[in-house]
């Protein structure tokens, strides 16, 4: 078959390498489809634009993959406006952590065919297979999918074991000098980045989390390094982000990774995900060692009852002693805290303020955002439960119309006094980001006319 792939634009300069469409491409061509890539995110076309594209291109399948954001819900209607309005509108089919809680809801907004649930290179296989032939759906595991006037949901298909026998990516689809340009913590000028997947999945259970697949599956060492290499050699990669959920998994995991970074030579900069359980300071030495330069951690929050809260597995005693750690190891601890779980107060808005103004060394912008339920996540079901939400189309339409905004409040505040908390917070933080910025420039200025500094190569946004 013939699929087009659909690379939505986010409104970014640089945009994010799409990792999920890549894997599916990689196994799609594999299997003998041919696939080719609409980067609608390099090009900026509106998206009216697919219409028209569709129209001069035949497919036999359009794929559109896309997360629960506000904005990306959004984008997902506005381009399935454009694909339903093709005079030669292919099957069309849908995916991502977006639709796989709500399949019926999506289906129903989008006007999608199909929606692939959860993992997709084995479930697209086998759905094309069938669409092909024309045998029934009925029994593919791990879609949605429309009988007559119904929408049927299949029973889940069971998460892939060895993730070593997914191929790589299909790099050379997408416009790798494109992605590449990706800007990331301690990247210089002369960096070129690409995210890699070291794992799939997370051993914790935090309430706020809609991810729906369960435990954490490691790639080996050796896969991961093999793909390292190939990226260095083919597009001159000097700095991998891994972008799973949580490369920091256990002790035993990372010291593996990184000494087997360490014996292949591999030279290059690196920052993940990581867990302040495991953040002691042998292992932080030898990740540095092995070129990590960046640990982006989830904090949350910095109060013990809210952690409990939240099920996030993780005390405030531990935060300090691995954060005091990152640093001292010469590693740069990326700081992310949420505001409005359960239980959740000014004066535990305070803390986490606070632990930000003591221990945030600058190396990003760091603001407060509200905690959103996403559907897929315990604190969305509880929402339901308690009254919060009506159902998804109430949070999509009503609730979640900005990250930075309260979609569901579960504190005493009215959403008011929220917002006017987070406002009071957010200024403090900004206040100390660009006051260091001010600070550092005008430290320049002054090496520059005082001191003579040649090295000075002028004055630049950063």
């Amino acid at each position: 078959m013939r699929i087009l792939l659909v690379v939505y634009d986010n409104d970014s300069y640089i945009h994010w390498f799409p990792q999920g469409l890549a894997y599916i491409a990689s196994v799609l061509r594999i299997h003998g489809h041919e696939v080719v890539i609409y980067n609608q995110d390099l090009h900026h076309y509106p998206d009216e634009h697919l219409t028209g594209y569709l129209d001069a291109h035949p497919f036999d399948v359009v794929c559109l993959s896309f997360i629960a954001g506000y904005y990306q819900y959004r984008k997902a209607l506005s381009l399935s406006e454009a694909i339903n309005r093709s005079k030669r509108r292919p099957l069309y089919l849908i995916g991502g952590h977006g639709p796989a809680p709500e399949p019926k809801f999506f289906m129903d907004k989008t006007g999608a065919d199909i929606t692939v649930i959860g993992e997709g290179e084995e479930t697209v296989v086998e759905l094309l297979e069938a669409v092909g032939s024309g045998s029934p759906l009925a029994g593919i595991r791990g879609i949605a999918y429309r009988d007559g006037g119904q929408i049927l949901v299949n029973e889940r298909r069971p998460l892939i074991a060895d993730i070593d026998s997914i191929p790589f990516p299909a790099y050379d689809l997408f416009p790798i000098e494109y992605y590449r340009l990706l800007r990331m913590p301690h990247s210089n000028n002369g960096d070129f980045i690409m995210p890699v997947l070291s794992g799939r999945g997370c051993p914790f259970t935090c309430n706020f989390c809609y991810r729906m697949d369960e435990g954490f599956r490691p790639r080996s060492t050796e896969s991961i390094i093999e793909e390292i290499r190939l990226l260095k050699r083919d597009y001159g990669i000097t700095y991998i982000a891994f972008s799973d959920e949580l490369l920091m998994s256990s002790e035993a995991r990372v010291t593996e990774l990184c000494e087997g970074f360490l014996a292949a030579n591999l030279d290059v900069k690196w920052d993940c995900n990581g867990r302040l359980n495991y953040a002691h300071p042998h292992v932080l030495a030898l990740m540095k060692r092995a070129g990590c330069v960046f640990i982006n951690y989830g904090i949350e929050a910095f109060d013990d009852q809210i952690l409990k809260n939240m099920k996030k597995a993780l005390t405030t005693k531990q935060i300090v002693q691995g954060i005091e750690a990152t640093l001292n190891a010469g590693i740069s601890p990326g700081y992310n805290i949420i505001f409005g779980n359960i239980g959740e107060t000014r004066e535990t808005l305070q803390k986490g303020v606070d632990f930000l103004l003591q221990y945030d060394d600058g190396a990003q912008m760091r603001t407060i955002r509200p905690v959103t339920p996403y559907p897929g996540s315990p604190l969305y079901y509880h929402a339901l439960e308690q009254g919060l939400i009506a159902d998804c189309e109430d949070f999509y339409k009503n609730k979640h119309l900005n990250s930075d905004l309260v979609a569901v409040n579960f504190t005493d505040m009215t959403d008011q006094e929220f917002h006017a908390a987070l406002f009071d917070a957010n200024s403090i933080l900004l206040e100390k980001y660009f006051s260091r910025k001010q600070s550092a420039t005008i430290e320049q200025a002054r090496k520059l006319y005082l001191e003579s500094d040649s090295s000075f190569r002028g004055f630049r946004q950063s």
